[in-house]
């Protein structure tokens, strides 16, 4: 009888192990069978961690001047910027998801940049942020995006602290203020033989980037500025600027500033004799200035980034750009300001496109970084690598004449 319980008491035991064996098997399956269905519905709905990302949607976020005494830069850029990713979303966006671009205005005030960034960052958890407007207001952003290891698209600024060093996570699509200068200056000097050359600028980081470039250039001459003047951002006092920049009777003056006080400047300085040749970089935006400037217009030369977004020359970018902006704004007139937005949004798609399903911020920086030979349709292609984080070199020269704004390359045959 003994005998018997024992070896039932080795049965039951055997049958409880192997019964808990087959509950563990079992468990350890529906686990690694759970596991593969989750990956496998990740690969399909693109629900990661990355922030800002989810089954349907993106979150990019952007902080520029949409009202304010800089409201048109801000506005077209949105403008060119928004009719890109609305067509992109509209033909069943990246990957499936569409792009929700969240933006807050600034009015060109730094303070508000910074209120708007953390925002942006820490509340609304964008993915990524874009087309910021402005050298000084980019730059309070730049130390808060790179703390918090959020990537940067398309600024709409030539300034070289976003540029030298690269910044792990800002990406440039135009060219710097220092090769727009570089440009005018090289033919003045070299072209028209002129000696005395002035700098116009406004007093923050985006006209005090622009004087120093001037002086860097005017140096590989054996020159320095005729004279200079300055005035406070946000203001239209240029009164004191133009008597100083007057009195030493320049043949040419580099503006660094916005559109409205760049206007009464030249305005002024032509009413009271000063025959020069007045240029403005590109951020001053080119249509504004010349609906301000009226007949004082006539002669005045502005640098730019992007060509020409008119009919006659019917690169790819521009005749897309041009029926986009149609379609999404149809009030608007094509411009350089929202031509480069345009840009700035195609660069944008094509990185998180290249990240793939997977989204996450490492694989959009390293899609970006891995950029090579990109056409976005205006005759020069967009590289990145992890050391250069501008994708375009290109300046192009336009004057305005009898009212219209002309893209020209004889400096020896200009008129002023």
């Amino acid at each position: 009888m003994e005998e018997n319980k024992g070896s039932n008491k080795k049965c039951l035991c055997k049958g409880v192990s192997i019964a808990l064996i087959l509950c563990i098997g079992i468990f350890l399956f529906l686990i690694l069978n759970n596991n593969y269905l989750d990956q496998g519905s990740a690969d399909v709905s693109g629900a990661f961690d990355a922030p800002g990302v989810s089954e349907n949607e993106i979150l990019i976020g952007t902080s520029n001047a949409l009202t304010g005494h800089a409201s048109f830069l801000g506005t077209q850029t949105m403008h060119g910027a928004i009719s890109y990713i609305n067509h992109v979303n509209d033909n069943g966006g990246v990957h499936g998801k569409n792009i929700t671009l969240i933006s807050y205005d600034d009015q060109y005030d730094p303070p508000q940049t910074i209120a708007n960034t953390k925002k942006l960052i820490e509340e609304d958890e964008v993915f990524a942020l874009f087309s910021y407007v402005g050298t000084p207001t980019s730059v309070v952003a730049k130390p808060i995006l790179e703390e918090a290891g959020v990537p940067l698209v398309g600024l709409f600024t030539g300034a070289s602290v976003f540029r030298d060093p690269a910044s792990p996570y800002i990406f440039n699509i135009r060219a710097s203020y220092y090769q727009e200068i570089q440009e005018v200056i090289s033919h003045l000097v070299e072209e028209l033989n002129m000696k005395k050359i002035a700098v116009f600028y406004q007093n923050d980081a985006y006209g005090l980037d622009g004087l120093k470039s001037a002086e860097d250039i005017l140096k590989g001459y054996d020159l320095t500025p005729a004279s200079t003047g300055s005035f406070e951002r946000g203001t239209l006092e240029i009164e004191d600027a133009l008597k100083s920049i007057k009195s030493a009777s320049p043949e040419a003056v580099i503006m660094i500033g916005t559109y409205s006080p760049c206007a009464k400047f030249i305005k002024l300085a032509k009413k009271e004799g000063l025959n020069a040749l007045f240029h403005n970089v590109s951020f001053v935006g080119a249509e504004a200035l010349k609906e301000e400037l009226g007949e004082s217009g006539e002669g005045v030369i502005i640098t730019q980034v992007v060509p020409p977004p008119i009919d006659e020359i019917p690169l790819p970018a521009i005749v897309e750009y041009q029926e986009l902006l149609a379609q999404y704004f149809p009030s608007d007139k094509p411009d350089f300001v929202g031509l480069e937005g345009y840009l700035n949004a195609k660069v944008l798609v094509k990185a998180l496109e290249d990240s793939g399903k997977n989204l996450t911020r490492e694989s959009f920086i390293n899609a970006l970084n891995n950029l090579n030979d990109f056409s976005v349709g205006i005759g020069s292609n967009i590289s990145f690598s992890e050391s250069d984080h501008q994708g375009l070199d290109e300046v192009y020269a336009t004057q305005i004449r009898d009212g219209e704004l002309i893209f020209f390359s004889s400096w020896k045959e200009l008129t002023w």
